[in-house]
């Protein structure tokens, strides 16, 4: 089994401090997997409404018509497959697009073809149809079903959305019974204790686990629309 190779030159005082790390690194390892099959045991989650989002075509332009409209059990394409919702911070009270939500959905876009394997997936925001679509192609998204819910009260109820319209990013996991009613099975925010800053999905992006193999670490460093 390859584990760590002794380059030429390493000190004693490195090599020891090197597995103590990679020590680390395992019991990390395996809590991960503990954390992961706690989450698939969950118990059937309660049942939603069939919420109702507009979906325009990848052109749409501001004044374009028409919108369709799609529901919440219509995005699931085949029976047992769960359907995992991005839910970007764009639209109302958040103005302009979240940068961070933008560094998670430019990953998603890329990995969206293996993810569908397996599983649905749609990005859904409070932003309307046009604005949305306009922001993808800027991006140069093209791999994501893109949703605007802005006139729906789904945000809110799952905790992606206040009263006053401030926005959170989350992710979010359905399931769909045999007799068609969807269960709310997972949802999970970037702030999940007070002392620990925007961790909660970070497994969403690669970024932060490269950026950790680094002596810096993250720093201070934070996404931006645009470098």
């Amino acid at each position: 089994m390859l584990r760590h190779t002794r380059l030429p030159g390493e000190s004693a005082e490195y090599l020891a401090a090197r597995e103590e790390l990679r020590q680390a690194e395992i019991d990390l390892m395996r809590h991960g997997e503990r954390v992961a099959a706690l989450r698939r045991t969950l118990p059937p989650g309660p049942p939603v409404d069939d919420y109702v989002f507009l979906e325009g075509p990848a052109d749409l332009d501001a004044g374009d018509t028409p919108v369709g409209e799609v529901t919440l059990s219509e995005l699931f394409t085949a029976p047992e497959r769960p359907l995992i919702v991005y839910q970007f911070m764009y639209g109302k009270a958040q103005t302009d697009p979240c940068p961070m939500c933008t560094l998670w959905i430019d990953g998603l876009d890329g990995i969206a073809h293996h993810i569908t394997r397996n599983a649905d997936l749609v990005i859904a925001a409070a932003a309307d149809p046009p604005t949305l679509r306009q922001y993808a192609r800027d991006r140069g998204w093209h791999r994501l079903r893109l949703l605007s819910c802005g006139d729906s009260t789904f945000k809110y109820d799952t905790g992606s959305e206040d009263k006053d319209g401030e926005q959170d990013s989350t992710v979010s996991v359905f399931t769909r019974d045999a007799d068609g009613t969807v269960r709310h099975f997972y949802s999970a925010h970037p702030r999940m204790a007070d002392d620990i800053k925007e961790r909660g999905i970070d497994l969403l992006t690669p970024v932060w686990s490269a950026l950790d193999l680094t002596p810096r670490g993250r720093g201070d460093w934070y996404p931006s629309v645009h470098y």
